[in-house]
């Protein structure tokens, strides 16, 4: 017996190592690769790579080039991808109550978003992991402003233009021709060409990506009316990241949780600065400068109000009539609280 064990011993250790299974977990995103959305993620996945002993691959397709965000889902979906990096458009694709967090004129600083978004995060991420996925981590994109042909001071200007919507968001396009706008659902991989061609004059987005996508070189005026904030999440398949090791997990997902603060405080920064660059011209570059049309007191009041009448037809059709109540709710609790808390 002996004599047969220490051969096949020695054959045994003739042979490689056993190499545990690399698990690639495939994400997909809208964010360019020269993005600071990319940076974060593609550091994320360093240190998932990190933590797992190289057992744990984060591939990233980024800037569109598996379609725009409701495409990406359905690639979630189907398990064609494992991940993904949306804005509160695609989020709400997977989660209605998402838009609770980016009603149109509801809030009016970053610090009432936060109060607002910090006490209803747990509440959707139940909601989300109920449909199979999981919030790695929450961030945002800046302040949707609308990016124009031609100079919006008030809505009224705004409903002559032929305006970008996401395309699949028929709730929110019905919203729009019910106001009187001129909606044109198109992916938001069309927009720079809708902009050439004329097929649209308007495009509602955050500074940031119209500087990144150079928005602004065919839509040269900016309204400084916040329209609402962009939100955004990273969300991870359950079934995928069930796969990794339980120790592994936990602290990927503190990796994960920490990026996505990091995103968010270096974006809302940039966000500024990217007017300034706008409007300043880029160095070194013949492009067009931004013009900000400023909306004064009488003319922000409208936006306000005639956004604010539109209220009935978002709650329920298009936000959870619950979950519209508790961000309004919370938030007139934290103007309550703080007076001069808005920015």
């Amino acid at each position: 017996m002996t004599r047969r064990i220490v051969p096949c011993l020695a054959l045994l250790a003739l042979l490689p190592p056993i190499r545990a299974q690399q698990i690639e977990i495939k994400m997909a995103t809208l964010a360019p690769e020269s993005s600071p959305w990319y940076d974060v993620l593609a550091r994320m996945g360093e240190r998932w790579k990190a933590i797992s002993g190289g057992k744990v691959k984060l591939t990233i397709f980024a800037g569109g080039v598996l379609g725009d965000e409701p495409d990406m889902v359905n690639k979630l979906r189907i398990r064609q991808v494992q991940a993904v990096a949306l804005s509160g458009a695609g989020m709400s694709t997977i989660e209605p109550g998402v838009g609770a967090l980016q009603i149109p004129m509801m809030f009016d600083s970053y610090d009432e978003l936060d109060y607002v978004r910090d006490r209803m995060a747990p509440t959707l991420e139940k909601m989300i992991e109920a449909r199979g996925y999981l919030v790695l981590n929450w961030g945002d994109a800046g302040w949707v402003q609308f990016f124009t042909k031609t100079p919006v001071n008030r809505l009224d200007d705004l409903r002559k233009l032929k305006l970008f919507t996401w395309a699949g968001g028929n709730d929110e396009l019905e919203l729009w021709k019910t106001n009187r706008f001129k909606p044109v659902p198109l992916a938001a991989t069309d927009i720079l060409m809708g902009l050439k061609t004329g097929l649209i004059d308007a495009v509602p987005t955050t500074p940031l990506y119209a500087l990144w996508n150079q928005i602004f070189g065919l839509a040269g005026y900016m309204s400084d009316v916040k329209w609402a904030p962009l939100v955004g999440a990273t969300v991870v398949s359950k079934a995928a990241w069930e796969k990794i090791p339980a120790a592994e997990r936990d602290q990927m997902m503190q990796e994960a949780r920490a990026r996505g603060l990091e995103m968010r405080n270096s974006i809302r920064g940039m966000g500024d600065s990217a007017i300034r660059t706008m409007t300043q011209g880029q160095a070194g570059k013949r492009s067009a400068k931004l013009v900000v049309v400023h909306a004064d007191d009488a003319a922000l009041a409208d936006w306000r109000k005639q956004t604010e009448a539109a209220y009935p037809s978002i709650r329920g059709p298009i936000v959870p009539a619950n979950l519209f109540d508790q961000a309004r709710q919370l938030r007139d609790e934290y103007r309550a609280k703080s007076s001069g808390g808005r920015k």
